[in-house]
């Protein structure tokens, strides 16, 4: 039987989604409530709701309590199951809401995961189907999770209407490798993938020559991508984007994107991301402000070692994420200056002992 201090307390609905994958990797239950109850429709989302029962099937044995009044869920985890998925997520987030718990829980499932997901790729809200496959996988890579690791866009899907289709392969692993990962580097090349459905092709080529615009004063390897979906795989409504990608010489990447809105001219959205990126990089690190909790995640994972990362500073979301680690692992980090010689230099060297967390679901080959 589980004792009553295995249980953690929330109030609110920020940083749910992050609060039930730790939930779910440390084995302790956790209640949280006062979900949007001063709100003229309290209580949990759709799509809220709709991550849970995803997260019900990913697992085993996993019991979620939601009270009448949807304010309020206790969740007791199960095992992390894996195997074939199918999930249907509502059009009100994109599929990025419903992967970045996911790619979280995979690796320690007891099958290797394969799961699709329909809906929307890509919104102002969550990150793009894109920036999922060429971001944030490769981080996941860091920690020696790499072969059969794939996010394969089937079908685009823009808002509103969505139907888009992503299918998302992952291997499980024993335990993640420690990071020591403290050199940034210096910035070797841009990639990006303009992508286009349902309007005119042209938009994806000028998205790429205004993009050009500014990032050909920096560095001459570029190659950005145009990507232009027809028919049935183009989704039911119309919408482009830009998803940009500047890769270090030690590996670092660093990520930033933009979305059509209405009435907004395609060079418009194109220079949007590229200052977006050149931001992004001016913070530096090795990790970029979308990845902090992934990568701080699977250094708590880590085996019985000192895990180190050098970063920007972190965001509020990251600051949370800091303090539920400790919540339900115990664990804490340590963030020094990251040169403390040089007061220009706002990057962070973040370091923590690993829990040494083993996966025991997984089934013995």
């Amino acid at each position: 039987m589980a004792t009553p201090t295995t249980l953690v307390h929330f109030s609110g609905h920020e940083h749910f989604r992050n609060r039930l994958v730790l939930s779910i990797l440390s084995g302790r239950h956790v209640k949280i409530d006062k979900i949007r109850t001063d709100d003229k429709n309290p209580g949990l989302r759709d799509f809220e709701v709709s991550l849970l029962r995803l997260l019900e099937k990913v697992t085993n044995g996993t019991i979620i309590e939601i009270s009448v009044t949807g304010t309020a869920i206790l969740l007791k985890p199960g095992i992390i199951a894996g195997g074939p998925i199918t999930h249907e997520c509502p059009l009100s987030r994109s599929i990025g809401y419903f992967m970045e718990p996911i790619i979280m829980l995979a690796p320690f499932a007891k099958k290797a995961v394969n799961l699709t997901l329909k809906g929307i790729t890509t919104d102002e809200h969550d990150l793009s189907a894109d920036l999922l496959r060429t971001v944030t996988l490769p981080h996941l890579q860091l920690f020696g999770i790499s072969d059969g690791l794939e996010l394969r866009i089937k079908k685009r899907g823009a808002a509103p209407n969505g139907g888009g289709e992503v299918q998302f392969l992952c291997p499980i692993v024993k335990q993640v490798k420690t990071l020591n990962f403290v050199d940034p580097g210096k910035i070797k090349r841009i990639r990006g993938i303009a992508h286009a459905v349902r309007v005119n092709p042209q938009f994806s080529n000028r998205m790429i020559e205004a993009s050009r615009s500014i990032l050909n004063r920096y560095i001459p390897d570029i190659y950005l991508y145009s990507d232009v979906y027809k028919g049935e795989e183009s989704g039911k409504s119309p919408g482009y984007a830009l998803t940009l990608l500047a890769e270090s010489t030690t590996t670092a990447l660093h990520c930033a994107e933009a979305i059509s809105e209405p009435g907004v001219l395609p060079e418009d959205i194109a220079l949007k991301a590229t200052r977006a990126l050149l931001t992004e990089l001016d913070k530096g690190g090795c990790a970029d402000r979308k990845h902090q909790c992934l990568v701080l995640l699977m250094m708590v994972l880590g085996s019985e070692d000192v895990g180190r990362c050098r970063m920007g500073e972190p965001t509020a979301k990251t600051i949370q994420f800091l303090r539920d680690i400790k919540d339900f692992f115990a664990t804490s980090f340590k963030i020094v200056p990251a040169e403390p010689s040089d007061p220009e230099c706002k990057q962070l060297l973040y370091s923590c002992y690993g829990t040494g967390y083993v996966n025991a679901n997984r089934t013995l080959a």
